[in-house]
């Protein structure tokens, strides 16, 4: 009960502290004027409120990620919550904030867009196919797994493939409704279904965490995992807890999808001054949604008379279900359990709501990246579609490959995408640094090291998914983990040394001038 106190602490004291800091080396402008007022075009630049944005960003960012990947993540034990709180206040805060800032700054720009104005054209044109890449294989995992929820709410016709030898079910019938309400959602106004119910979805969701956590708190407390009991890795399947875990908490912590729906609300908003409370903020939001499910699952399968600690009563639960999905099995059991059947209908709810709205944003944003690189208008309804139908055909045909392979390759590709962004954040501010020692003032000198807050955690993510490939099963899987940590080390070493070579070329070419 102490880490996760101190823990949900933290968030909460970030989001004011580093949060603030983050929003003042970015250098807001209250007085200019956003896109979401300069290009208002009634279909994607839609001028909302800033509440009912921040639940729509919530909503979208809160997909499957913080909670299967939080359950999933506890596996390897306490360190996941070390993870969820300072990956979300130094990594996936400041991430999420630059690319929503960004964008504005940029004229409600893409991805894609924003990262190769820093990077360069081979970057941009390398970060539209991962970023149609990433958004393809989420809204697949968006897809399969509320429809395996909902089956268990109310069972419809489903069909088998074989795998291994192993025949799968797919729950098809509630796939084609999920499926149509993404083709809705897709191609609709942005503020027809999306900022009109979605505000009531991410309520739903918040209510759900909060009613785990007091039950959590109020009668499981002392059976709830502590950073004090060891922070070595817990998980049986041989794999390591670095890169592993940093890679399995992906949207509880740091998430490049998060990268490619910032976008999409920072064409909604009206000014400036919100940027922090809405990406930065959601995304400590995140965190704290996270946090709860990853205390929850490592609580609720302790069993004090058979000597079982919750995480090891969790890796008991999973090896009696090998090879189902075990974090829907997770949520279903905790939910049903500790709040009651309405409320357990009610938190399901929820959870099948959170990654619906992601899948369909994500389809959505699909649909503008590959507008921008058109250059074509979305305003007539018939353009979008030209866009959206292929999209369309992908994901449904994503449906039938294996699930659990799909989520590794979009876990690894999520986090790629976080350091392309973050590395572009870094350049922008860097420059921003820069002009302000070329301009001395005041406020410049203060934050002349500002570019720190998105190099440090570049680097970071640097290593994490630079070693990822090199030791997981669907990468090199080196059996020696060590050569894939030193080809790692390497990797982020060079990627150091050439931003260090470009901030001296960029002062040399200045002192030219």
């Amino acid at each position: 009960m102490i880490t996760f106190i101190i823990a949900l602490a933290l968030l909460v004291v970030g989001f004011f502290t580093y949060g603030r800091l983050v929003e003042k080396i970015f250098g807001i402008e209250p007085e200019r004027k956003t896109p979401a007022l300069t290009k208002t075009d009634g279909v994607d630049f839609v001028p909302m409120s800033p509440w009912r944005i921040f639940l729509v960003q919530f909503l979208n960012i809160a997909g499957l990620g913080p909670i299967f990947g939080a359950i999933m993540g506890i596996f390897y034990g306490p360190a996941a919550f070390l993870w969820i709180v300072f990956g979300t206040i130094f990594a996936g805060g400041v991430h999420d904030y630059l690319s929503g800032m960004l964008s504005i700054r940029k004229g409600g720009a893409s991805l894609p867009d924003i990262v190769g104005d820093e990077m360069g054209k081979s970057t941009k044109v390398f970060l539209r196919v991962l970023s149609l890449v990433l958004l393809i294989l989420l809204t697949t995992t968006f897809l399969s797994g509320p429809a395996v929820l909902l089956q268990g709410l109310a069972p419809l016709s489903t069909m088998g493939y074989d795998h291994s030898g192993v025949i799968h079910l797919i729950p098809i019938a509630w796939i084609l409704i999920i499926f149509g309400y993404y083709s809705l959602a897709t191609v609709l106004p942005v503020d027809k279904l999306i900022g009109r119910f979605y505000p009531i979805f991410g309520g739903i969701l918040l209510f759900m965490g909060l009613g785990i956590m007091v039950v959590m708190l109020g009668w499981h407390s002392s059976e709830m995992p502590e950073v004090f009991d060891g922070l070595h890795n817990r998980q049986t399947n041989g794999l390591p807890l670095f890169p592993m875990m940093f890679v399995s908490i992906a949207c509880g912590a740091i998430s490049g999808f998060h990268g490619t729906q910032s976008p999409i609300m920072a064409r909604c908003v009206t000014n400036e001054r919100q940027g922090r409370w809405i990406f930065y903020g959601a995304m400590v939001a995140e965190g704290i949604l996270a946090l709860i499910w990853a205390a929850a699952a490592g609580t609720f399968f302790a069993d004090p008379e058979k000597g079982l600690y919750g995480i090891d009563g969790l890796q008991a639960f999973a090896a009696q279900h090998h090879g189902e999905n075990i974090a829907a099995l997770v949520i279903d059991k905790v939910s049903r359990s500790w709040l009651g059947k309405i409320g357990g209908i009610l938190a399901i709810i929820g959870v099948i709501a959170a990654p619906i709205t992601s899948g369909d944003t994500a389809l959505r944003s699909a649909r503008l990246i590959v507008a921008d690189y058109l250059k074509l208008d979305q305003k007539p309804i018939h353009k979008r579609l030209v866009i959206a139908i292929p999209l369309f055909l992908c994901v449904f045909g994503m449906v039938f490959v294996d699930f659990n392979i799909v989520w590794r390759y979009f876990a690894w590709t999520n986090q790629t995408l976080a350091v392309f962004t973050l590395w572009a954040g870094t350049i922008w501010l860097y420059r921003k640094s820069h002009l302000s020692q070329a301009h001395p003032s005041k406020e410049g000198e203060r934050f002349r090291k500002g570019y720190l807050i998105a190099l440090l955690p570049a680097l970071f993510m640097t290593m994490v998914c630079s070693s990822y490939i090199f030791i997981a099963p669907e990468g090199f899987h080196l059996p020696a983990h060590w050569v894939g940590y030193l080809i790692a080390g390497i990797v982020t070493l060079g990627c150091l040394t050439g931003f260090i070579r470009w901030t001296k070329n960029l002062t040399a070419n200045d002192g030219e001038k």
